[in-house]
């Protein structure tokens, strides 16, 4: 598998305000963009989108529905490898034996994703972002 470059890393958090001060407050970073109770930059060097990923915004992501599954990890981050192709991504750790949380999927923003969960409980996926790689 081809990495082309880190597309986002998203703390994921269940305090929203919380993290929102930490982040923002503490260590000065500015969120120009977001929608709900989630915020994202892309104004950060050294990564191309930095979110907060609100758990219930996770769950909605990979199941449907606002509540993560309780026998799986509680995921702490997301973290997503851009590729040229998602879905040879996905098989090629389908067949390394790591469980897809979804399959391949295009996203409303554009993005094709799939996500798998590490075995330490980071949400990893592989995707595809034209929006990333045009800016």
């Amino acid at each position: 598998m081809d990495i082309d470059f880190v597309a986002s890393f998203s703390p994921i958090v269940e305090d929203v305000a919380s993290a929102r001060s930490f982040y923002a407050g503490a260590l000065g970073i500015s969120y120009e963009g977001g929608e709900g109770d989630y915020a994202y930059t892309e104004r950060l060097d050294g990564v191309r989108h930095l979110g907060l990923w609100p758990l219930s915004a996770a769950a909605e992501a990979c199941f449907g529905t606002p509540n993560w599954p309780s026998d799986l990890l509680r995921p702490q981050a997301s973290i997503e490898f851009e590729v040229a192709d998602v879905a040879a991504a996905a098989a090629e750790l389908l067949d390394q034996g790591h469980r897809p949380l979804h399959p391949a999927r295009t996203e409303p923003w554009g993005q094709t994703v799939a996500r798998f969960l590490s075995d330490d409980g980071l949400l990893v996926a592989v995707c595809h972002t034209p929006d990333l790689r045009e800016g």
